[in-house]
């Protein structure tokens, strides 16, 4: 596997544009699997610690630390919730016989997401799936807020920018998914039903028994952090381009469903 592009360098601190399906660096149920740090380290020095993670499925930048007291800083910030985050996704509406509570509250008239919401439900694990967080009731979980903002609506999809405003595992897939919003391609809390084909936006499709989706990955990317650098201590923006794979599923939709943009895009961050 080879080690992903740096997209940030400087005496303090590496950024790193992680692919989809990278570990960024092991955890208790895959200890064995090669991840970013091992990459980073065996390349650049054991010294290089990642300030912190995303999940596996998820694209984008990943900070690191080249000194201890960058790192001390730069985990300060994250603790105490002062780095802004830019994701975007791709995700697929749910019918309405599915909404439930929040899906209602979340919903324009005509079915489609509205040009921007959030959603506050608290977080914790799921005691029966190890590894899968649920949203909790009372003290039971850990209180997550995330922030939504629709740049696309194309029918049975969209395409969102989202802002979590808080940290928690899992936090932007689980309040997507509870707003009956699921990102595509997520195994944990989406629907393996809920595929984007060309064929079924195309009239006239050919070639359908061997079609493979448009988004094959989890569709959710790690765009932009905001911090203060821990040096200078300005603000100090690192951005990740959109995939490949974004851009081509975004590009169709584009094409063959009706309705724009609501917002300029940020197909290109």
């Amino acid at each position: 596997m080879l080690l992903p592009p740096v997209i940030y360098e400087d005496d303090t601190l590496m950024a790193f544009d992680k692919p989809s399906g990278m570990l960024v660096a092991p955890t208790r149920w895959e200890k064995q699997r090669t991840s970013l740090m091992a990459l980073v380290q065996a390349k650049y020095g054991q010294h290089l610690a990642n300030v912190h993670r995303l999940d596996t499925g998820t694209s984008g930048v990943v900070l690191c630390a080249k000194t201890k007291p960058a790192l001390d800083f730069l985990s300060g910030q994250f603790q105490s919730k002062t780095v802004a985050k830019v994701y975007h996704a791709l995700v697929a509406i749910l019918p309405p016989e599915r909404a439930s509570k929040v899906t209602a509250a979340v919903r324009t008239p005509d079915g489609t997401l509205p040009e921007s919401f959030a959603v506050e439900l608290a977080l914790g694990e799921d005691e029966r799936l190890p590894g899968r967080m649920r949203v909790c009731k009372g003290r039971a979980g850990k209180p997550a807020c995330s922030e939504f903002r629709v740049l696309g609506n194309f029918g049975r999809f969209a395409f969102l920018e989202c802002r979590p405003l808080t940290g928690r595992t899992h936090q932007l897939r689980v309040h997507l998914a509870a707003a009956g919003a699921p990102i595509l391609h997520d195994a944990l809390y989406g629907d393996p039903e809920l595929r984007l084909l060309l064929s079924d936006l195309k009239r006239g499709y050919k070639g359908r028994e061997e079609e493979k989706p448009l988004i094959t990955r989890l569709a959710l990317h790690a765009t932009e952090l905001t911090i203060r650098h821990p040096v200078t201590r300005e603000p100090l923006v690192v951005r990740s381009p959109l995939p490949h794979e974004f851009e081509i599923a975004l590009k169709y939709l584009r094409k063959y469903v009706p309705g724009r943009p609501r917002r300029g895009p940020l197909s290109t961050p």
